[in-house]
């Protein structure tokens, strides 16, 4: 596809830039568009009001549509996560374990930027954002391509970081939005390898896997998340419910929303009942093994699929179970390795839990939606990563970055 391939040249020629810039100057880049979004609020909202109708359009309703839509304090969000990247320390450039060989070689690793990164996502403008952000703090050039539901929000975005980036005197190719939203342009994009250093999708399953299954670019797999929250023996009960209720509904078309529920039999008849009112009441819908519907009236039964699905909305699974290993067992065959919690008040069982369960985050007695790079710290997130290789969880600064390894000489030579 042409438009890409111009788009990649365009990249490459401005990664030659960005890749040598000063933290100064980038940090000034990102409080400027921190500034130009609150100052362009309205703007922005404006937009986004475009693909929110044509979202209704095409069916989009509830969490997802959630997702896509922007609002004044939201807006503000996304300018101090710009902020807070700034405020952070530059990992470009830091040298690291320089060691002295035998023979007098100073050799040491050098931090460096991955070069360009190109990003599918669905839906969520302030993806936009997030990634533009993070990649300019790390001096990567970023090729953005969103949903055709947000493609209005996704181009008042860009216009703002252009505009800062015009006035900091830089190529504005650092960041660039194909404007082709057909599956054409995500699998031509797929197909990049020539331009794209690395390839993150940022979507449901089926985005997800279509990348991770077509293309030829290196590809770090984020964001399905069918987290579970397990109420131990132990467990405090009234800690329980308001973490199942967070997890569950604060925001439930997000990837690290609880999408299944565990509990000890010991406990079951104690706490379901009180978790299935503030459940319901919220709007939830239950899927439950025997016990659970037993326990909550409203509660329909589950099905096989039920324990792995991602539901990206008001529903959440749930189970009943007769240990701590049963509950493991049950994570770690269902679950897709992004966020676990455990609720309990035995030391023992907490650790055990930590060291068996394989996920990018395992939590003790919180929610699981605290996965996110504004929560860890790192101002925001270019994604979550639920693979072991080359990063793990929300990836900041130092997962987008690569080593080189710079040697110091004095005339050695290999005998």
């Amino acid at each position: 596809m042409e438009e890409l391939n111009i788009i990649g040249q365009k990249a490459r020629k401005a990664a030659a830039q960005l890749a040598h810039l000063n933290t100064e100057h980038k940090n000034r880049v990102l409080l400027l568009t921190a500034d130009l979004l609150e100052k362009y609020t309205a703007g922005i909202l404006e937009a986004n009001a475009v693909d929110l109708e044509y979202g209704k359009e095409m069916g989009l309703k509830g969490a997802i549509l959630d997702r896509l839509t922007l609002s004044g304090e939201r807006i503000s969000g996304i300018a101090e996560a710009l902020r807070q990247i700034a405020r952070l320390d530059d990992p470009i450039g830091e040298i690291e374990e320089m060691k002295k060989r035998p023979n007098g070689l100073l050799i040491g690793k050098k931090r460096v930027p991955l070069g360009v990164v190109g990003v599918i996502y669905e839906s969520r403008p302030n993806v936009t954002a997030d990634v533009a952000g993070l990649c300019i703090k790390t001096g990567n050039v970023c090729v953005l391509r969103g949903g055709k539901e947000a493609i209005h929000s996704n181009n008042a975005i860009v216009k703002i970081f252009h505009e800062a980036i015009g006035k900091c005197g830089l190529d504005p190719n650092i960041l660039q939005l194909v404007q082709d939203t057909s599956r054409e342009s995500a699998v031509a994009m797929m197909k990049l390898n020539k331009y794209l250093d690395i390839l993150i999708p940022r979507g449901g399953a089926g985005l997800i896997q279509s990348v991770v299954q077509n293309s030829t670019v290196p590809v770090i797999e984020t964001g399905v998340g069918n987290c579970h929250i397990y109420v131990d023996e132990a467990a405090d009960l009234e800690k329980a419910v308001p973490i199942v209720f967070n997890a569950k509904t604060h925001r439930p078309g997000v990837c690290n929303a609880a999408e299944s529920l565990l509990v000890h039999e010991k406990v079951a008849a104690l706490v379901l009942p009180e978790i299935g009112r503030v459940l319901l009441e919220a709007g939830v819908e239950i899927r439950g093994d025997e016990t659970t519907c037993r326990l909550i009236p409203g509660a329909i039964p589950a099905v096989e699929e039920d324990w792995a699905k991602e539901y990206l909305d008001l529903v959440i699974s749930s189970k009943v179970v007769g240990s701590l290993e049963e509950a493991i067992e049950h994570i770690n065959e269902y679950g897709s390795m992004h966020s676990e919690s455990i609720v309990t008040e035995n030391y023992s069982h907490a650790q055990y839990f930590l060291d068996r369960v394989d996920a990018a985050a395992v939590y003790v007695n919180a929610s699981t939606r605290f996965t996110d790079g504004f929560e860890f710290g790192y101002g925001a997130e270019i994604g979550i990563s639920t693979q072991k290789l080359h990063a793990r969880g929300p990836m900041g600064l130092k997962e987008l970055t690569t080593n080189k390894y710079v040697i110091y000489g004095s005339g050695q030579i290999r005998k």
